[in-house]
């Protein structure tokens, strides 16, 4: 489980995911069975093409110096997902950018306009909620048969729930990249001395898919007063590594393949924000690229 610290972290993701397209591509380009297949990018919140760095500048991203994803530092503008896919050597067949910020999607379409003139006709511009949008129309509007894909999920608070899980697995044909929001989301609704309220509860299932968190992330104890009643209470025994570890079997419940190994995305004083979560849902393939992502989520890049 490779930890990464302050502002260095969305770098590292960014780095992971563009390593993982480039070998995705790789394999797609000279395997004469791969060939076969069309072969998409899916970005579910794909902002405008590239963001700013706002984060002090002690907690700046350092890893311009070891790293082609160049960023200049002046302007404090670095690329993001989006334009890390479009700038690969080996293009992908579709491009599928999302976001629900219309000024994102006509931001994002000037650049490709502008920047990638040849790949505008790759490429899907969707302005909605990515949730939905990847739920209803992309994961039936494809022949899955001779259809691969990579999914980049990088969402706004806990709003995957377990049912777009499910039926992001249940092509059988999609790698997806998942950026879980673990410090940020899960943590936030876990109280400590007792079960979180009734809305943290049914959150926390609707994102887990079950109930069962209730018993791995909480333990029973009973208590006696001054006059001999007894009563029942919730602690909290939940560590960081004991969600993600719970998150990983969830995931291996419908997914083909799940990377044992994930990136804890921490700030700067070392708490968890995020975990960066690899599955893939082709049994065929599954093991070469648990195999790829496994490798980029241990090393620091």
């Amino acid at each position: 489980m490779t930890h990464v610290f302050g502002g260095e972290w969305t770098e590292q993701k960014l780095v992971a995911l563009k390593k993982y397209l480039e070998a995705y591509r790789k394999i797609f380009t000279i395997n004469e069975k791969a060939r076969y297949f069309r072969t998409v990018y899916i970005d579910a919140f794909a902002g405008t093409g590239e963001r700013s760095d706002k984060a002090p500048a002690s907690e700046k991203p350092t890893l311009f110096d070891n790293t082609d994803i160049d960023a200049p530092q002046a302007t404090g503008l670095h690329k993001g997902s989006a334009r890390i896919a479009l700038e690969l050597e080996s293009p992908f067949d579709q491009y599928v950018f999302i976001d629900k910020n219309p000024k994102h999607t006509a931001g994002l379409t000037e650049m490709i306009e502008h920047d990638f003139p040849n790949l505008r006709s790759r490429c899907r511009i969707l302005t909605g909620d990515g949730v939905e949008i990847v739920r209803e129309q992309l994961i039936y509007g494809h022949d899955w048969k001779r259809t691969r894909a990579v999914l980049f999920i990088d969402p706004y608070g806990m709003n995957i729930h377990w049912d777009l899980i499910q039926r992001i697995a249940a092509t059988q044909a999609i790698d997806m990249w998942l950026l879980f929001p673990l410090g940020q989301g899960m943590n936030r609704l876990l109280s400590r001395d007792h079960l979180p309220n009734p809305g943290h509860s049914a959150k926390l299932t609707a994102v887990l898919g079950t109930d069962e968190w209730k018993t791995r992330f909480y333990s029973s104890q009973t208590q006696t007063d001054l006059f001999g009643i007894e009563s029942e209470s919730s602690l909290k025994t939940a560590t960081f590594e004991n969600m993600v570890e719970f998150l990983k079997e969830r995931l291996s419940s419908v997914f083909a393949g799940v990377a044992s190994d994930v990136m804890m995305l921490e700030n700067s004083k070392g708490s968890p924000l995020y975990a960066l979560c690899f599955a893939a849902a082709n049994k065929a393939g599954a093991k070469t690229a648990i195999r790829i992502a496994s490798d980029l989520l241990r090393t620091r890049l």
